[in-house]
């Protein structure tokens, strides 16, 4: 059976935040349309792996990635890379829903805008597809002029998803986007995932080991093995086989509740 097409690869890398070594040695690949679950116990790194995919990291004074992390094969650490370009292909939305203080229609025009797209009919449009796709568009068709602030946090979350679509990128990444979501939000961001999913390739971050096993095609779990050494990749594969059959024991451990 053929490999499947990745879409980012991932080798020997680590990452070190002045001095501290957060993450070693972390090799992976992340397939095209399909969702990688991040999971593993706090300070295991999670987050630091997903922000270095869009080089989030660069904005933290002190830190410093080695090895390979490509995009469609390009190396995104190479001198010309353009950053504004990159996140605008990997696109990012954070764990706490961070909508700007701005209308609903500004907030998902913001990023056509900067990239030049200034007719009011293409944003009209670009505005109504991204909310379509992000599973919003009927609950906020009739207040795309007010404030984004006033929307609930599962509204404003998948508003900020409909943000990311709206600069149309390949990569999608997510930083716990349930974690302050009650159940009826989460289980709306999970259904939108499995839709998008066909048409992006999404890397999220979770605590949850049942959203994992509900959402993901593939799982990764990292682990520290004392305080204060890097996190390292324990085990990657299919999700199935991470839940049901995993290879190394303390990914069966974590899994099961046994540690972290």
């Amino acid at each position: 059976m053929p490999e499947l097409e990745h879409k980012m690869r991932i080798e020997g890398l680590c990452l070190y935040y002045n001095g501290f070594k957060a993450l070693e040695d972390i090799s992976m690949k992340v397939y095209c349309r399909r969702i990688t679950a991040l999971i593993g116990p706090s300070g295991c790194g999670k987050s630091s792996l997903l922000r270095c995919l869009n080089r989030m990291n660069d904005l933290v004074e002190g830190a410093r990635v080695e090895g390979v992390l490509e995009l469609d094969g390009e190396d995104i650490h190479s001198a010309c890379r353009d950053l504004t370009a990159l996140r605008r292909r990997v696109g990012m939305v954070f764990q706490k829903p961070n909508p700007f203080p701005m209308s609903v229609f500004d907030n998902v025009a913001y990023g056509p805008r900067l990239t030049g797209r200034k007719s009011r009919g293409e944003l009209e449009e670009i505005v109504e597809r991204s909310l379509r796709r992000a599973a919003l568009w009927d609950e906020v068709k009739d207040k795309l002029r007010q404030s984004a602030l006033a929307l609930s946090g599962g509204q404003q979350q998948r508003l900020c998803i409909a943000r990311v679509l709206a600069v149309q990128p390949e990569v999608i990444l997510l930083d716990e986007p349930c974690s302050a979501l009650d159940p009826i939000s989460t289980q709306r961001i999970e259904d939108l995932l499995a839709e998008l999913k066909s048409s992006y390739t999404i890397v999220i971050v979770t605590h949850n080991m049942q959203q994992a096993a509900r959402v993901s095609d593939y799982t990764a779990f990292l682990t520290i093995e004392n305080q204060g050494e890097p996190g390292r990749l324990i085990e990657y594969g299919e999700t199935e086989d991470i839940f049901t059959r995993p290879r190394d024991q303390r990914t069966e451990n974590y899994i099961t509740g046994r540690f972290g």
